[in-house]
């Protein structure tokens, strides 16, 4: 465990009326009533640059600041692989276990933090889950980031990823479009799941390997909704092994608690056009070996 240096989180206040306490309590409902009347108590939230109380009534316009202090972070592992790296792009391999960015209680112990601390421009250009490995590319500039976001949006850009998933494959190959959207849930408040009034979501699905009581696939995305292809798989009735949310179906486990790890899940290739000298990339990292072919 770790001390971090603690964090200003900053809202904007689109609508008045509300006191400063009814607003956090409604706006982050991860802690309750009572534990944001003490952080107000304690003077950690301002309003405009001003400690401010319970019943402070806010405005539209202000800007509401919640400084978090020190915590202790849980031990992750902290190393990346470099796989390609140019005046442009930095594109590495993540280990599962480490969080892509900020969130979830994790500050300093990210992929962003540590690329950071050797690159200091870089900015990723997408992210897995914490319980994700593989490769995260980083843009090293603005203009290059934003030549391949606008590639990204386009479906231009190449994603596919190595899964173990439980059961028996009955199928070669599995064309996956179910609606994915935030439904909600009796621990976590709210997931994203298999939901009819989710965004459309598009996977495909081929076995690499059968194996006795599961099945090695590579699935390619053609979209990005979040937990995409551990929501499809168990949409199709195989939910990854070890995933500790999502039951056949693609619906969030009632009795699921937080935290995002303990499946088998690798950001494997990555192909895209270079925003600067216009010549096709194609990155792979490698597997962990559960996810490698047996034979």
């Amino acid at each position: 465990m770790t001390l971090n240096d603690g964090y200003a989180y900053t809202s904007h206040i689109q609508r008045g009326g509300m006191t400063v306490l009814e607003f956090l309590t409604s706006e982050f409902r991860h802690s309750s009533r009572q534990v944001w009347a003490a952080r107000l108590a304690a003077g950690e939230i301002e309003l405009d640059g001003v400690t401010v109380g319970v019943d402070t009534v806010l405005s539209a316009g202000q800007q509401l600041v919640w400084h978090r202090p020190p915590w202790l972070e849980e031990d992750v592992p902290l190393s990346f692989d470099v796989l390609f790296e140019d005046a442009d792009l930095l594109a590495v391999s993540k280990p599962a276990g480490l969080p892509t960015v900020p969130g979830g209680g994790f500050l300093k112990h990210t992929l962003l933090s540590a690329v950071r601390e050797r690159w200091p421009t870089a900015s990723p250009l997408h992210r897995l889950g914490r319980g994700t490995s593989g490769l995260v590319l980083f843009a090293l500039n603005s203009q290059t980031g934003a030549g391949l976001l606008a590639d990204w949006r386009a479906h231009r850009v190449q994603k596919v990823y190595l899964a173990l998933a439980s059961g028996v494959a009955a199928r070669d190959e599995y064309e996956i479009r179910t609606p994915i959207g935030p439904v909600p849930h009796p621990k976590l408040g709210e997931v994203f799941a298999a939901s009819p009034a989710g965004k459309e979501a598009h996977s495909r699905a081929r076995v690499r390997e059968r194996r006795e009581d599961s099945a090695l696939f590579e699935v390619e995305i053609f979209t990005g909704r979040p937990h995409q292809i551990r929501v499809h798989l168990a949409g199709v009735g195989h939910p990854l092994v070890g995933d500790p949310l999502y039951a056949p179906g693609g619906v969030a486990l009632p009795d699921a608690l937080p935290g995002d790890v303990g499946y088998h899940l690798h950001a494997w290739q990555l192909s895209f056009t270079h925003p600067t000298t216009g010549e096709k990339v194609t990155l792979n990292a490698p597997p962990p070996a559960t996810l490698e072919r047996e034979v």
